[in-house]
């Protein structure tokens, strides 16, 4: 079976990806000096990232057998053009073999892929049980002798080679969506474009599942690992020194790479208060701050960036990174944060998340999305809907939600579910099974555990998305996982966080601000003028500064970063201790989640 390794020759298109926020530099050098940085980095000392393709060419050159292995969405036909180009001028012969070439049909791929991807039109699917080698027909390829170099290239590509030295390719998720919209990245094993949302279904449940497994598989076999966002150069850098990388941040503080997305309901605060965002988007309703399914991690030699999927961390150092929680969460990180902006927006759609046990025999996740709202600025008037009203009637409240959804029949809300003052620094507790949404006039840091895209919506406004379609509702997914006793007075007793003051010193105090007896993670708030110091207590910390401007991180090992207001950071478990400086003129006040022993 041969099929192209892509099926759109982007090298002279100008349209490859489609989106607003700009592409991050190669260099670290074309970053521009601002406040907020959209592109943090982890510096690793000189000589161990290298550019281009002229540079990798020639390390391929010193190998009889190469398998350019990596992730869905890469450019395999440019990058194969730009590396005979060199091959070319070093004279050096050069045998190709696509893995593509061993692919199953796009016919049989269907097939197998067809249970895990719902209904067609649904928003879910299921976790895949599939291995990536359930796709190809292959057998073992070995070097051709009468080449200078064999080289196998594309995603598998060490699936079907004996002893080759293995180059791992890595695209950053939000490129691939990018790419994804504008056509020129599509799902494993098909050879053209779907609707954007089965797309994006298709790789949530089937191919980021199967072709994660398989990087984990040969994590210590790769050779070189580079970065394959840029359509005209090439990152990369030996494993010996990415392995070291991911080692030396597994004991320190680190930051991912933040992206941002527009959205129904979505405001100006992050548009107006960031700089180098896109001014154009119409608006911004969310900001990955820490979703590490979709985030990475980037690393700078030399002025040369490399971002790689913040998976590897977790393969190759879960133990450091989670502590005394690494055998719980295995690979999976269980903590986000992200921002949602209704900041001269609307409301979020009023909507539930699903019980564990539903989300596991339903979709085949392991933890739900257990969530809460800490509000990090809010305008007068902001609310929060939260809980149902004491008199709630369930099957009156179905009704007139299925009647909106059919006719179009405008809702108030507020006869069914609570409404609830916002204020800057509350927490509302939102555990699964609860009905909520976040009012417009709030920008709201979301601490949540990690599932991010299993919201059930029952009433949206009667709006339309941005592209001018209705999005989905889904009131029976709803009904069967909406908790019906958190009503009324019980609502304000256990769903608003009761801060108190848990330890004070001479210019410093940490506030407790408990989450939900079903959060399995809870939140303090540091406070201090100059300086505090928290151990880490076999647990990671994730943390932001939402109050002040300005702190340096001193982890245990001396080294030192600055992280800036509203700017997500990482304490793994195995840092031990650190200590927050404020270098602001106002007291800082920093948020701190971690696991609940």
């Amino acid at each position: 079976m041969n099929i192209s390794l892509n099926p759109l020759n982007n090298k002279t298109k100008t349209n490859w990806r489609k989106g607003k926020q700009p592409l991050m530099p190669a260099k670290a050098s074309a970053i521009l000096p601002q406040g907020y940085n959209l592109y943090p980095h982890q510096s690793i000392g000189q000589g161990k990232i290298y550019n281009g393709y002229e540079s990798l060419a020639n390390w391929i050159a010193g190998c009889k057998y190469v398998a350019i292995d990596g992730y869905i969405g890469v450019f395999w036909d440019e990058v194969r053009d730009y590396l005979e180009t060199e091959f070319t001028k070093m004279q050096l012969s050069v045998c190709w073999i696509e893995s593509s070439e061993y692919l199953k049909s796009p016919d049989e791929i269907e097939e197998l892929v067809k249970p895990y991807l719902g209904t067609p039109g649904s928003v879910w699917g299921k976790r895949t049980d599939l291995n990536l080698a359930d796709f190809y027909d292959f057998e073992q390829i070995t070097a051709n002798a009468e080449y200078d170099v064999t080289i196998v290239i594309g995603i598998g590509a060490s699936l079907i080679t004996t002893d080759a030295h293995i180059v791992y390719l890595d695209l950053p998720k939000n490129e691939l969506q990018l790419r994804m919209r504008a056509g020129t990245a599509i799902n494993l094993g098909t050879n053209k474009p779907d609707i954007n949302s089965e797309m994006y279904k298709r790789f949530y449940f089937v191919d980021w599942v199967v072709l994660n497994e398989y990087k984990k598989h040969i994590l210590n076999k790769i050779a070189v690992v580079a970065d394959a966002q840029w359509n005209e150069t090439i990152n990369w850098m030996p494993a010996k020194y990415f392995n070291e990388a991911l080692h030396n941040i597994s004991q320190t503080d680190f930051r991912v790479r933040p992206w941002f997305e527009p959205g129904a309901w979505g405001g100006q605060w992050m548009k107006e208060r960031i700089e180098g965002l896109n001014k154009d988007d119409v608006n911004l309703a969310w900001s990955f701050e820490l979703i590490v399914p979709e985030n990475g991690l980037v690393f700078e030699s030399d002025s040369n960036l490399l971002e790689v999927s913040f998976d590897f961390l977790m393969f190759q150092e879960r133990d450091a990174v989670l502590g005394d929680f690494a055998e719980k969460f295995g690979d999976e990180f269980p903590i986000r944060f992200d921002f949602l902006d209704t900041w001269d927006g609307g409301n979020l759609s009023i909507q539930c998340h699903p019980k564990l046990k539903y989300i596991q025999e339903q979709f085949g996740e392991r933890i739900t999305q257990d969530e809460t709202y800490y509000i990090l600025d809010c305008q007068q008037d902001a609310n929060v809907y939260l809980g149902f009203q004491d008199n709630i009637d369930p099957v009156e409240f179905k009704e007139q939600l299925e009647n909106s959804q059919k006719n179009g029949v405008k809702l108030d809300i507020t006869q069914y579910v609570q409404s609830h003052e916002a204020s800057k620094h509350d927490l509302f507790l939102i555990p699964n099974g609860t009905v909520h949404s976040a009012g417009a006039g709030n920008l709201v840091l979301e601490i949540s555990a990690t599932p991010y895209i299993f919201t059930f919506k029952m009433y949206d406004w009667l709006r339309l998305d941005l592209n001018g379609e209705p999005r989905a509702i889904n009131i029976d997914h709803a009904f069967n996982n909406l908790n019906f006793e958190r009503k009324g007075q019980k609502v304000t007793d256990e769903l608003i966080s009761k801060q108190n003051s848990i330890q004070k010193g001479a210019d410093w105090e940490i506030i407790h601000v408990p989450t939900h007896a079903d959060h399995f993670y809870d939140v303090h708030r540091l406070e201090f003028d100059s300086s505090i110091t928290v151990e880490t207590k076999g647990s990671c910390h994730v943390l932001m500064m939402v109050e002040g401007t300005e702190l340096v991180v001193k982890a245990n090992n001396g080294t030192e970063t600055v992280y800036r207001y509203a700017e997500t950071f990482v304490v793994p478990a195995a840092a031990k201790s650190y200590t927050l400086i404020n270098k602001g003129t106002v007291r800082a006040k920093v948020v701190k989640a971690f696991l609940k022993a």
